[in-house]
């Protein structure tokens, strides 16, 4: 068992970027960001990629993960990104290398003007459970027609038509967390070698969802930092001013082998 109110500066690894904080206050953990502009990316994080020597990645199936968490805005005033799972760390720069194609399984928040629209059914933006794996044999396959299929997801019909068949192959699942977000809730996600769950208080938010591939890392993390990618081909990046504090306090934080 892991506990984030046990020793997390052992057990993890701080991020620290731009006007941001890890505050504890007894059990709780604080993600802070203060007065984030533009001009700067802002990011309190807590992680465990690269915390054993020689292996960056440490996390596989079956695993349960067990967060209590509130943040200080409801969704949408909440300005950036925020949430906690498990993923692959697609863009290392410092490592110098070519990116991995994406995988994760989270909560996951992102706010306006964010547009990352890649479950047919479910918003762009918001406060969502979701996975991803473009890892999977059949979405490798995909690669070498990506350009046409951007161009054929242009066609509202088209994208209606064959844009679930592309998400299934590359793993995607969303769903809209239906839980007041400055609310305390305890968030569970179990990651099964085939299918995985998602849970909020003990209530179903997301089920049958496929499971993607490992090793990934845990990522616990509040930043303000907006993202786009849709199956259209519109891809953007920015960062988002927020006067004042905003944070996300977390109590507990566990995770378990999934018998």
């Amino acid at each position: 068992m892991e506990d984030l109110s046990a020793e997390p500066v052992i057990r993890w690894r701080r991020y620290i970027l731009g006007n941001a904080a890890l505050e504890e206050t007894g059990a709780v953990l604080r993600f802070v960001t203060n007065d984030t502009t533009t001009q700067q990316y802002s990011d309190a994080q807590l992680d465990d990629y690269g915390v054993r020597p020689g292996q960056r990645l440490i996390r596989r199936s079956p695993l349960r993960l067990n967060v209590r968490a509130r943040f200080s805005l409801p969704s949408g005033e909440l300005r950036g990104t925020a949430g906690f799972g498990f993923w692959n760390y697609p863009f290392i720069v410092s490592e110098r290398r070519l990116p991995r194609l994406p995988r994760a399984i989270w909560f996951f928040y992102a706010s306006p003007p964010a547009n990352m629209r890649l479950d047919l059914h479910t918003p762009g933006y918001g406060w969502k459970a979701a996975t991803i794996d473009t890892q999977r044999p059949g979405a490798l396959a995909l690669l070498p027609i990506a350009p046409l299929a951007v161009l054929l997801m242009q066609v509202t019909p088209l994208y209606r038509g064959f844009w679930s068949l592309i998400q299934h192959t590359i793993g995607i699942r969303e769903a809209i967390v239906p839980a007041t977000m400055t609310e305390w809730h305890t968030y569970e996600i179990e990651w099964g070698e085939q299918q995985s769950s998602f849970r909020v208080d003990g209530r179903a938010v997301l089920e049958h969802a496929p499971s993607p591939g490992g090793p990934l890392s845990f990522v616990m993390w509040l930043d303000n930092q907006y993202l786009i990618v849709t199956p259209q081909g519109r891809l953007g990046w920015g960062l988002l001013e927020a006067p004042g504090q905003q944070w996300m306090e977390v109590e507990r934080c566990t995770i378990d082998p999934l018998i």
